[in-house]
């Protein structure tokens, strides 16, 4: 995309201008709201669900007072934000850029959102694809027209043939996260989001607004932007990520105060396995934007997505659930929205960032899940049955 100092600054005022610029060719999505999952998410943990976790031991559970505001970007084209970040891109660039076309590499909701921008503005796009994608996301990438072009799964290896497409076409690469332009399209979402919470509470509650937003964490793109568009306003930003096999980099970068540069995750939520950029780190690791970053595991993840679709009947892919998992099991977030929001609580905005898996993914997600708890019932049975006969004897 060029040099990023031609981008404009990473401000609120121009996060609004890219509001502007882009707004006729993405969707406002809804606010939700689910009192059942407020309730949730107010009641003290049981001491069981703190066991094997790093919480665990802990006296007294943490009691905070939440009431959830759902931004469903899942609802968004191609069901997911990204397409926020794409058209602001290809806004920023100029004719001849726009002509000789764009490239990327991704695996998933990106590459589907340049590829819808491209189409819409008529020009080529080269969407680098490791070979091991989702079959799905490389359909809908296909369907807007794009040209795929496969590599290997390594960083390196995606860049290699990124370089290759530009030598050959001379197409301006648009990155999935890290880039001012990304950012601020990233953040539009934010300032829709503190304008609809604005008004579903005026009309019952007064003055009061959001309290804080709670976005996914994998490049950061998102997280960066809500954090920009949402600077000075009081409302406080924080970023969810999940803990297995080190995906949690920008917690960890955080606490060692240097950026994590290499992930090698296989979590469920696959669109947050990658390391946040230079840029995204300087702003998420900014505690003057982004106020924290917390960390769930595969197994809470589960349980707050399985939440969203039996209590709210929506459907989200897994990465979308991290932040709710959050706010519903990391003792640590929620004895800070205890400390923090005393007795009225806080009014916490969740990113539900996409909506692009499959049934049978979900499925097969759940299957594992289920079948775990069938063992742990017919472990527990057969301790029974053998306690009677111990009686019995």
């Amino acid at each position: 995309m060029g040099d990023p100092s031609r981008a404009p600054p990473l401000t609120r005022a121009s996060v609004i201008e890219a509001h502007e610029l882009i707004k006729e060719y993405v969707h406002l999505t809804p606010v939700l709201t689910c009192h059942t999952l407020d309730t949730i998410a107010s009641t003290p943990q049981e001491f069981t669900a703190l066991s094997d976790t790093p919480h665990d031991g802990l006296d007294v559970p943490a009691k905070p007072k939440i009431r959830f505001f759902f931004k469903c970007e899942n609802f968004q084209r191609v069901g997911a934000f990204k397409v926020r970040g794409a058209f602001h891109a290809l806004k920023r660039l100029s004719k001849e850029e726009l002509e000789k076309g764009v490239v990327t590499h991704s695996s998933g909701n990106h590459a589907q959102a340049l590829a819808l921008a491209a189409r819409t503005f008529n020009i080529p796009a080269h969407i680098v694809m490791p070979t091991i994608s989702t079959p799905s996301k490389i359909a809908g990438t296909r369907s807007y027209g794009a040209r795929i072009v496969f590599s290997g799964s390594t960083s390196q290896e995606r860049e290699a043939v990124v370089s290759t497409v530009i030598a050959q076409t001379g197409a301006t690469l648009v990155p999935p996260y890290d880039h001012p332009n990304i950012i601020l399209g990233q953040g539009t979402m934010a300032l829709e989001l503190e304008a609809q919470v604005t008004a579903l509470l005026a009309p019952s509650e007064g003055p009061r607004k959001l309290d804080a937003v709670i976005t996914p964490c994998g490049g950061g793109g998102m997280l960066s932007g809500v954090a920009t568009a949402l600077l000075g306003s009081g409302i406080r930003v924080f970023g969810a990520e999940p803990s297995f096999q080190g995906a949690d980099d920008a917690r960890r970068g955080i606490a060692a105060r240097e950026r994590v540069t290499h992930v090698k995750s296989l979590t469920i939520a696959d669109g947050l396995r990658t390391p946040l950029g230079e840029w995204t780190w300087g702003i998420v690791s900014d505690r003057s934007k982004v106020a924290g970053v917390f960390s769930v595991s595969e197994d809470q993840i589960k349980a707050a997505m399985r939440l969203v679709l039996e209590r709210m009947k929506v459907f989200i892919e897994p990465s979308a659930a991290v932040p709710l998992a959050v706010c519903l099991f990391n003792e640590e977030f929620r004895r800070l929205v205890e400390r923090e929001g005393g007795e009225e609580g806080w009014n916490v905005g969740v990113v539900f960032s996409g909506g692009n898996t499959t049934v049978e993914a979900v499925a097969k997600i759940f299957e594992t899940t289920d079948r775990k708890e069938e063992r742990a019932a017919g472990e527990v049975g057969a301790l029974g049955e053998r306690e009677v006969q111990d009686v019995a004897g």
